[in-house]
């Protein structure tokens, strides 16, 4: 009986032993607490830091590839001559190019050229300048250089495709500092036109017998790139720039004949061909509908046609300006008109040599996505136009 009866003070003695543990327990749940918050501020330090230095390496990223992107320094266009060895890949080519201070970064170019698929470099000698564009710069390198390095050019005069006579002229204007009425009214001196005739004859025939022309020799001034030198005349120049037409389409002029046109025609829908569509297989789809309309006696319709008769460059035609009269509207006269209306691309002259073979009579480009959509007759023609044109 009496060792089951509780001692003096042991009941005592117990809640001090569980007090003292709940009191290292909730001490224990304090540091875990604290713990947690240090942790909890050491990783949000680091991930601020992350994000902060990520940001701050996108930007300089950023900065790198948009600076590379720009020409070194626009207001420079001293030439320098620079050799592209053969065989050079888009990465070394680049390389040349920022070591020779003609760009800001060959990792830039590298890539830029890559994803803008630009391909068929040559090698050569070329004359590039810090103010010229990666586009500029890879056109040249696709045009190609000369095998022998030349004297240093004084400018470099870019003739964009699809350039008509009048924006050459701008642009000769600007480099040389000629007036361009000057290089205008070359264009219409008929004994300079005669020489040309003399020296390129089968490329100028048909150009010498058409009637109604602006200018004799729209069509002919292949866009490229041309060395200017200030001894050099204006003369000097236009024939270098039909030499270039008349190399360019010396591999076609028998086609030309077993397809019974002329240089003049196939220019002349060439010039149409190059304003009308972007991708190559519109453009030979877009040539077949011309020679369509040809044949059924249609005119061709062309807003380009119209906007040359009117001697502007705008977007929108209305219906006022498709019944102004002009020999150039192929609104309103039939056949391929007077001549051509721009200076057109190969890859276009090659679109109206080898069209894709088609029923089509009417086209319309969605202008937003540069897809071109295609009719057989006009009430499809309608279709299409209200829903790409109208409602877009």
């Amino acid at each position: 009986m009496s060792e089951n009866k509780q001692r003096p003070g042991e009941k005592k003695i117990k809640q001090n032993h569980s007090s003292e543990k709940d009191e290292v327990i909730t001490q224990r749940k304090n540091l875990r607490k604290k713990e947690e918050k240090i942790v909890g501020k050491i990783i949000l330090v680091i991930a601020l830091t992350l994000l902060i230095v990520g940001g701050i390496l996108g930007f300089t990223v950023y900065r790198y590839v948009d600076s590379g992107l720009k020409p070194l320094n626009p207001k420079d266009k001293q030439l320098v001559q620079i050799e592209i060895p053969s065989g050079s890949s888009n990465k070394q080519i680049g390389e040349i190019l920022e070591k020779d201070q003609v760009i800001k970064s060959g990792i830039v170019f590298n890539y830029y050229t890559k994803f803008k698929n630009m391909t068929g470099f040559q090698a050569g000698y070329y004359q590039m300048s810090p103010n010229m564009t990666l586009d500029e710069i890879g056109k040249q390198l696709q045009e190609g250089g000369t095998s022998e390095p030349t004297k240093v050019a004084d400018g470099k005069i870019v003739i964009p495709e699809g350039y008509d006579i009048e924006q050459i002229a701008s642009r000769v204007a600007k480099v040389t500092g000629k007036e361009k009425q000057e290089f205008l009214d070359l264009m219409k001196d008929e004994s300079f036109f005669n020489e040309l005739h003399k020296k390129f004859p089968e490329l100028l025939d048909s150009a010498s017998q058409a009637e109604n022309v602006k200018y004799p020799l729209e069509g002919y001034l292949f866009p490229a790139t041309y060395d200017y030198y200030k001894q050099m005349s204006l003369k000097d120049l236009v024939i270098q720039m039909v030499n270039k037409t008349n190399t360019v389409l010396q591999p076609y002029f028998s086609t030309i004949k077993q397809q019974n046109l002329t240089v003049q025609e196939v220019l002349t829908l060439a010039s149409l061909v190059e304003k009308e569509g972007v991708k190559e297989n519109d453009r030979k789809n877009i040539a077949q509908v011309f020679f369509n309309r040809i044949e059924a006696n249609m005119p061709l319709q062309s807003d380009i046609s119209v906007l040359y008769a009117l001697g502007e460059h705008k977007e929108m035609v209305t219906y006022q300006d498709t019944a102004v009269d002009s020999p150039y509207n192929l609104y309103i006269n039939t056949g391929f008109g007077p001549g051509p209306f721009d200076n057109p691309s190969e890859a276009s002259i090659q679109a109206v040599l080898e069209p894709t073979k088609n029923d089509y009579y009417y086209f319309v480009a969605d202008m937003k996505h540069g897809d071109v959509y295609f009719a057989k007759t006009y009430e499809e023609h309608l279709e299409l136009v209200d829903k790409y044109v109208n409602n877009s």
